[in-house]
């Protein structure tokens, strides 16, 4: 019996005194992506394709399984952020893995209203599954339920993350871009203060 879970979950976030314009920082989607994910359960394999574990899930108080996900991360000159789930894995459970698919589709926007700026972003979530044998009793209202559930629980969890990492990551990003550029600017003011007047 093959049942689809799906999830959506938005964001809008503002940022505050942004000295630096967060579209530079964005440009940098590899620093979106370690704001969002664990550290220790990301891949990194060329600049913009990443693999993922996943918090480990359970289902129905049956399966346990962690996938593995291939994300691709990239952006466009405005700085907008898009990512897209390019593989997915189930280790350890040949029999979902042989017949499971996740697609994972998000966006990350930078909008100016009123004089400030906003990050707004959505993410879409879908899973697709055969269940095994041991679940084809259970009424599918109540697997579906469950299994949107687990998919909007595993969103909110990196909106939180996001929420929490990714303006604390700009911020310490934006005080190195100023450790950087400030050397060069005193030099000028000093070269410019030194010429004969």
């Amino acid at each position: 019996m093959e049942v689809c879970f799906t999830a959506t979950e938005s964001i809008s976030l503002m940022v505050e005194d942004p000295l630096v314009s967060i579209q530079h920082y964005l440009r940098q989607p590899q620093r979106l992506v370690k704001a969002i994910a664990d550290p220790q359960l990301m891949e990194q394999l060329s600049e913009l394709q990443f693999r993922l574990k996943m918090r480990p899930l359970n289902f129905m108080d049956i399966y346990h399984f962690q996938p593995t996900v291939i994300l691709g991360v990239w952006t466009d000159g405005k700085g907008r952020v898009y990512l897209r789930s390019e593989g997915c894995e189930i280790r350890g459970i040949d029999y979902i893995n042989n017949r499971f698919s996740l697609k994972l589709k998000g966006q990350l926007i930078p909008e100016e209203s009123q004089g400030k700026t906003y990050l707004q972003g959505k993410a879409n979530l879908e899973v697709k599954v055969s269940l095994p044998p041991v679940l084809w009793l259970t009424p599918k209202p109540l697997l579906e339920v469950t299994g949107n559930g687990l998919l909007k629980s595993v969103l909110v969890r990196i909106k939180q993350r996001l929420v929490t990492q990714l303006l604390h990551d700009y911020h310490h990003w934006m005080n190195e871009y100023y450790l950087q550029e400030t050397p060069f600017e005193n030099q000028l003011t000093t070269s410019i203060n030194s010429v004969p007047s």
